[in-house]
């Protein structure tokens, strides 16, 4: 047997146990269901994840949690991120007799953790604490001062100390049982188990803390030159690691990942702006754009070796802001510039500083000026704002680790963070190995294709192609059109080799209408209206609506015009469009093109390829088959960090039942960074709107004549933490909106999370290669008690291969193990935009598309005027989105 080539071990027989299927329940109840069996087909693999087994030897005792409360000597609260830790360390070091010698886990908020009691229920302490970082101030609106103080300065250093003093008050909470942890791992319900674990996580951090590394949530990244990868535009992606604590059907386990973030480049601030601004010298700086991406960051002042947090620019240039300076016999003040204080009172040299702002690291009332060219940045502050398409690029082409790279990584990781000596783990009786998990995990076999001509095959290592292959229903293109915002595109050549690669494929494209140059002067207009001005063109170039458009912008990725564009074609003219920016064209280009341009036609029956059990005999999947059956994929995309913009979700349904490749959306708007979707039901509406789900109902029921009497739904980009909500809330608004419809019916249900957004790794145990395609794992590391299992659907041809990791949370259809794991694997072959597997069932992926799509609609739109409230009143208003033409709403635009 070729190595790789899936082997298929008998079938289970097909008997569920009766008390896995889900009774419905009243709202609020619904629970994630218990594993009914794990599979047991497909050719056994040995793998290694990067789960480390912990042994947890102490099962008796508490952890002990207690409130922190920090307050200054005035008794105002200590709000200062990050200061917490310090003063905490520092507690710990001048009491640790009053504290009986007991170390604790502090989260850096109002928490912390001791194994066993401490001596009392309420302890008071005072911490004075050295001022690293104080915002000392030598006078209204004074500049910062070097280290080597006159006698003066000496005299000021007594009046203004730079230790603060702080009360802190420490009060008992709660105890968490350890025997939380062992009941879980057992399948018990424990409502501890996450409290304790909690605190092992928080133990973990703050020895993460102690090593001086930067903490974000579950992750840590050390200061270390070795970790730093150059995105550009002053940005850095720090690598570091991600460290949780998890239950599995094997125990307690250790989940440890490489991890990636996003730092200000340190360093001199002038050169973080000119690398920022892309310009070569510091008289370019847009002082406008700098004092943006400076706020609130921290420097170093070179002179003093001091810290300060930004928190503007001065009002005028260093050479004439002024300040009032006392004189050395404090009788009288003198107004000094900024420049002349550092060049002549401190004989500082200044190169640059003269004709720029000063960094103002003081208060809004008491300001600090220090010139630019004396501050650094300090290491390790994180970039949060949204990365360009160029830095994005570079993040994922330079994060990118081979298996036995990983790996690596991740055993130095593993050693430098040092658990088995961290006193509180020990105290705790826990134990971590350093070595990978080793589990068993099955390699299913695909899903078998067709093509045009009734040709079948099957995809060798998760791939295919269509190299003397025509397309299974081609369409044809008749009345179309090409415009160009680009003057970089031969038009006739384009249009020539797609007429010739589409005749190949077995679609045929008549030669385009018209060819359309955008003009000259429209192309200095903003994108909306350089969009009505081709608009225009087109509308009086052609006789009629065109079947579909082609158009080729300007640049690749987030055009501006490409919203607009959407926008007006498919809300207004009802046409379908794709867009391209072409850099090279071969067959493979083309062929990748003709792809989706197909698959948008759907409407007049496009489809690339389809498995050859949806439209013919036998049909390996019966319960999708057997009766008719919808399949849902959501999801909710949000706006970049730091934008208010709304959310949008989107959610699919397939259509034309047998099928299981045709989809159709539905989109809707919802506050921003709202994770549920919060439209899936309207009873009554005073837009008509009714909701997405019973739009969806219709389009099946006119696509194929009937009702669904199953419906399996796939929902993406939800935690753990809210699966409650989404089998209590969401699927609770489609039940209700099948109700509405019909009182008396009652589909089946099956509702599945699928996550991407995990740490989980998975490498083959004898090889430095990724794992197969369609290696899945339902054992060892997967949940002790839940419906859960990893997949890798899809080859990983670059980097470490990800797996999804699929919850099932309610399954009233009773699908067995073995058959809802090929039936997924099927659902990632069906993705009609490429030629391969991929990662995640193709409904949520459409699902994304849709989102990402109607999202662009939003970009230039004018959110206070067109809004309307989605709160019921009095809260926040939500922008709509445009409604679709009905031309196109059942087609796959988003394709």
């Amino acid at each position: 047997m070729e190595r790789g080539t899936p082997e298929m071990l008998p079938p289970p027989p097909p008997v569920v146990p009766p008390n896995v299927v889900p009774q419905k329940v009243a709202i609020g109840k619904r629970v994630p269901m218990a594993r009914p069996g794990v599979a047991i087909r497909g050719q056994s693999i040995s793998l290694l994840v990067n789960h480390f087994k912990v042994t947890v030897a102490k099962s008796e005792g508490y952890f002990y949690h207690y409130s922190v409360s920090i307050k200054y000597e005035d008794g105002n609260p200590v709000d200062a991120k990050g200061i917490g830790r310090k003063i905490l360390e520092k507690l710990h070091e001048t009491y640790v007799v009053e504290l009986d010698g007991k170390k604790f886990a502090y989260d850096g908020e109002k928490s912390l953790f001791t194994i066993g009691p401490l001596p009392q229920n309420k302890l008071e302490f005072t911490v004075i604490l050295d001022e690293v970082s104080s915002n000392r101030n030598t006078g209204r609106g004074s500049p910062e001062a070097d280290g080597s103080p006159t006698d003066l300065d000496r005299k000021r250093l007594r009046k203004q100390s730079r230790s603060k003093t702080y009360n802190v008050a420490i009060s008992y909470a709660a105890k968490i049982p350890m025997q939380a942890i062992p009941n879980a791992l057992r399948g018990q319900d424990s409502e501890h188990f996450q409290e304790s674990v909690r605190v092992l996580d928080i133990i973990l951090r703050q020895n993460a803390a102690q090593q001086g590394c930067l903490l974000v949530r579950q992750s840590f990244f050390h200061n270390d030159d070795r970790n730093y990868v150059d995105l550009g535009g002053g940005v850095f992606g720090c690598r570091g690691f991600h460290s949780s604590f998890r239950a599995t059907q094997g125990g307690l386990s250790l989940n440890m990942d490489v991890s990636t973030t996003m730092i200000v480049r340190p360093g001199p601030v002038i050169d973080f702006l000119l690398f920022n601004q892309k310009i070569d010298h510091p008289s370019h700086i847009d002082w406008v754009k700098a004092k943006r991406a400076l706020k609130n960051l921290r420097v170093r002042a070179t002179n003093s070796n001091r810290e300060f947090k930004i928190s503007g620019l001065s009002d005028f240039v260093c050479k004439e802001q002024t300040f009032s300076l006392k004189q050395r016999s404090e009788a009288r003040e003198v107004e000094i510039t900024v420049y002349d204080y550092f060049v002549n009172e401190r004989n500082i040299q200044l190169k640059y500083s003269g004709e720029m702002p000063c960094l103002n690291v003081g208060k809004p009332k008491r300001p600090t000026y220090i010139p630019v060219e004396l501050c650094s940045l300090v290491s390790l502050q994180r970039y949060t704002k949204a990365l360009s398409n160029f830095q994005r690029a570079a993040l994922v082409e330079k994060s990118r680790q081979k298996p036995h790279e990983r790996m690596n990584a991740l055993k130095n990781g593993l050693s430098k963070s040092n658990y088995a000596a961290e006193p509180l783990l020990q105290s705790a009786g826990v134990t971590i190995s350093t070595e990978f998990t080793r589990i068993q995990g099955r390699v299913l076999a695909p899903p078998k294709l067709r093509v045009g001509n009734g040709e079948d095959f099957a995809p060798r290592n998760g791939r295919w192609n269509f190299n003397q292959k025509k397309l299974v229903e081609p369409v044809k293109i008749e009345r179309w059109a090409v415009v160009n915002f680009s003057a970089r595109c031969n038009m006739q050549n384009l249009c020539k080799d797609l007429i010739r690669c589409g005749n190949m494929k077995g679609i045929i494209i008549h030669d385009p209408y018209v060819m359309i140059e955008e003009m000259a002067q429209s192309r200095r207009s903003p994108s909306p209206i350089r969009v009505d001005d081709m608009i225009g063109l087109v509308k009086s170039k052609l006789p009629g609506p065109p079947q579909f458009l082609l158009c080729i912008l300007p640049e690749k990725k987030n055009s501006d015009l490409y919203g607009p564009w959407k926008k007006r074609n498919l809300s207004e003219l009802g046409v379908v469009t794709q867009c391209i920016a072409p850099t090279r064209i071969n067959d493979q280009y083309l062929t990748n093109l003709l792809l989706k341009i197909n698959a948008k036609e759907s409407v007049l029956g496009g489809l690339n390829s389809v498995l050859t059990t949806e439209n013919a005999p036998p049909r390996p999947l019966p319960l999708v088959y057997s009766k008719p059956t919808i399949i849902i994929g959501m999801d909710v995309s949000h706006g970049s960090p730091g934008r208010d913009v709304p959310s949008v979700a989107a959610v699919v349904s397939s259509r034309k039942w047998p099928l299981i490749s045709k989809y159709r959306a539905a989109v809707r708007t919802q506050p921003p960074r709202s994770e549920m979707i919060e439209c899936l039901f309207k009873p009554t509406s005073a837009t008509g709107d009714a909701g997405i789900f019973r739009e969806l109902l219709n389009d099946f029921y006119d696509s194929c004549g009937r009702r669904p009497e199953q419906i399996i739904i796939f929902r993406d980009g939800v935690s753990e933490s809210q699966f409650n909500q989404v089998l209590n809330i969401e699927l609770e608004q489609i039940i209700q909106a099948c109700k509405f419809r019909d009182e008396k019916w009652e589909p089946k249900f099956m509702l599945v999370v699928a996550q991407k957004n995990h740490h989980t790794k998975i490498f083959q145990a004898n090889s430095p290669d990724n794992v197969p395609p369609g290696t899945v794992i339902d054992n060892g590391i997967c949940h002790p008690r839940n419906n859960d299992f990893y997949m890798c659907a899809h080859a990983g041809m670059i980097g470490t291969t990800r797996p999804t990791h699929y919850h099932v949370l309610y399954d009233e259809l009773g699908y067995s193990p073995d058959d809802f794991q090929e039936f997924v694997l099927s659902l990632s072959y069906v993705y009609q935009r490429s030629t391969t597997a991929i990662s995640i069932v193709a409904p949520i992926c459409y699902a994304h598309l849709a989102a990402a799509q109607m999202s662009q609609f939003l970009k230039f739109e004018d959110l206070s005027d067109k809004s309307s409230s989605h709160s019921g009143g009095g809260g926040p208003t939500v922008p709509e989105l445009p409604v679709l033409n009905e031309k196109v709403r059942s087609s796959m635009f988003f394709c």
